[in-house]
């Protein structure tokens, strides 16, 4: 989970290098970067560390770790979605997305799934 206290302060850079630190020691093991949504404050923190967790290396990004008060909800995830989006245009890396917590019914999942397609589309629904 990356350190909130950068984001509040918008240490960028900071976290940056925190997570290239996590990402040299993965190796070649996937890098999961759980962003902690709920307590980011604001969509644009979200979409911030968003971007500065892809750019630093991570193979995906994760909402929460699904046992915070706040979890996955949507607007969260259209703001993550759209970073994840926007890097891909940009680099041409497909960065994997996981929300967590909340997710409890099959409607629910149905609404995550609908917003995957409707944003990144059909290879962000594949396994891989």
């Amino acid at each position: 989970v990356i350190p909130r206290g950068l984001v509040y302060g918008a240490k960028w850079q900071e976290l940056f290098n925190e997570i290239v630190a996590m990402r040299e020691a993965c190796g070649d093991a996937h890098l999961k970067v759980i962003l902690g949504t709920g307590d980011l404050a604001t969509l644009r923190n979200v979409m911030l560390a968003s971007m500065v967790a892809m750019m630093a290396g991570a193979d995906f990004i994760k909402t929460s770790t699904g046992k915070e008060s706040v979890n996955a909800t949507l607007p969260v995830g259209l703001a993550m979605v759209r970073a994840i989006r926007a890097y891909f245009e940009e680099t041409g890396y497909l960065i994997g997305f996981k929300p967590a917590g909340g997710i409890s019914t099959a409607k629910v999942s149905l609404d995550w799934l609908v917003l995957m397609k409707e944003e990144l589309g059909r290879p962000w629904l594949e396994p891989e």
